[in-house]
């Protein structure tokens, strides 16, 4: 699997590399600021993309714009954002986008190589890959605002959490201690709640209550 990597810090984007590089990955480029990720994303074509949100040479949202516009160049571009801070506004922009391929990490949240890999390898798969962290402010933010979310019981608020981190219903509730057919009326319940139409596809109906956080 082709990687890039965009991390303006040596020793952390050294450690990616060498880390990613330990699990077969092939870094096709490890960049340090902006303007060299977008000419990296436009000509290397990689398999995903691992971003920090802040780059040079403005240290604001410098990563993540590079990363948005390679996405419209080129739909459904995994992309996997890690940030210091839940830039909500960031966050929302990126998970809106429907194509899927995407994910958020907190830097100081990862504490296993192999639970990063395995959201690296998610994302490129077209998969989601959320901390938790992450979820929880996107869904406290909108519950202030939208009475839909304020009728979520907090078992629903539970599995949508780990739904939008990628997890299957097996692994929900394997995590939640309760049946497979629980978490299914769960799902059932939280989508009628959001006037979402409920789907099997994972990815999908993640992409579609993150799209609902963001669009309301």
């Amino acid at each position: 699997m082709r990687a890039v990597i965009a991390e303006d810090l040596f020793l952390l984007r050294d450690g990616l590399v060498r880390m990613l590089e330990a699990y077969d990955f092939e870094i096709l480029a490890a960049v340090d600021n902006g303007p060299e990720l977008a000419r990296a994303l436009d000509e290397l074509e990689p398999d995903v993309a691992v971003v920090d949100v802040r780059l040079p040479p403005s240290f604001s949202d410098e990563g993540l714009q590079c990363a948005l516009q390679a996405r419209a160049k080129r739909p459904g571009l995994p992309v996997l954002v890690l940030s210091q801070h839940v830039e909500q506004l960031y966050a929302r922009e990126l998970l809106a986008d429907e194509r899927g391929g995407v994910g958020y990490l907190l830097k100081d949240r990862v504490f296993d190589a192999e639970q990063f890999v395995d959201a690296v390898r998610r994302v490129a798969d077209g998969g989601t890959a959320m901390d938790p962290q992450v979820i929880s402010q996107l869904l406290s933010r909108r519950a202030a605002q939208d009475q839909p979310v304020n009728t979520l019981t907090p078992r629903e608020r539970e599995v949508m959490e780990l739904m939008a981190q990628g997890r299957s219903n097996a692994a929900i509730a394997e995590r939640l201690v309760v049946t497979e057919r629980a978490v299914a009326k769960h799902t059932s319940n939280i989508f009628t709640k959001l006037g979402l139409p409920p789907s099997d596809d994972d990815n999908r109906r993640v992409l579609a209550v993150l799209a609902y956080l963001d669009h309301g």
